[in-house]
């Protein structure tokens, strides 16, 4: 019976273990593709082991993102990008130095269970230094702004504008979202310049 209980015990950890060591993933490869592909002419007969070229996601591209529990399941569509994004009166504007950059994203509950989340927690942009840049509590002449609680039944979605405030002189090349206010394993990638 003991050695039983430390098999059973010794195995459950193992599995712990390994389900654990999963890591973080970062996605640019698009589910879906805003504008349709040019036809092009295939041979024949292509071979096989021809490597295909990878695809990254750009403005318009969507990505379907799994969150931290079953069932949760997101696609994730960058739809717009507005650098720089105007503020939407004169009393609330970005700091001395800095630009507001706006993006739209829309975000389809492709799972079983409803996505609750603050969509703007899991968002951020990177520049081509290196430096990322969080959202920010903004409203823009861009459109509304993103829900800052969404809850969105299977089926339906949400749409909405992040605002990041960023330096000036910051070229953002990346546009990045997870779900579970990014804390979920999965992060989707668009490249934006």
């Amino acid at each position: 019976m003991r050695r039983t209980t430390i098999a059973t015990i010794a195995t459950a950890a193992l599995l712990l273990t390994a389900t654990a060591c999963t890591g973080d993933d970062i996605t640019t490869k698009p589910t879906k593709t805003g504008a349709a592909a040019p036809e092009a002419s295939t041979p024949a007969e292509a071979p096989e082991d021809e490597p295909t070229k990878a695809t990254v996601a750009k403005v318009g591209d969507t990505i379907t993102l799994k969150g931290q529990e079953d069932g949760e399941q997101v696609d994730a569509t960058l739809k717009k990008l507005i650098d720089p994004a105007e503020p939407k009166d004169e009393f609330f504007t970005p700091e001395d130095g800095n630009r507001w950059v706006a993006a739209q994203f829309e975000l389809t509950n492709t799972g079983t269970k409803p996505y609750a989340d603050s969509p703007s927690n899991g968002a951020q942009v990177a520049d081509a230094d290196g430096q990322r840049f969080q959202a920010t509590f903004a409203d823009t002449k861009a459109g509304p702004s993103m829900a800052s609680e969404a809850k969105v039944p299977p089926g339906e979605k949400v749409l909405g504008w992040i605002t990041f405030e960023v330096p000036k002189a910051s070229k953002i090349t990346t546009v990045q979202f997870g779900l579970n206010s990014g804390f979920a394993d999965q992060t989707g990638q668009w490249r934006v310049s």
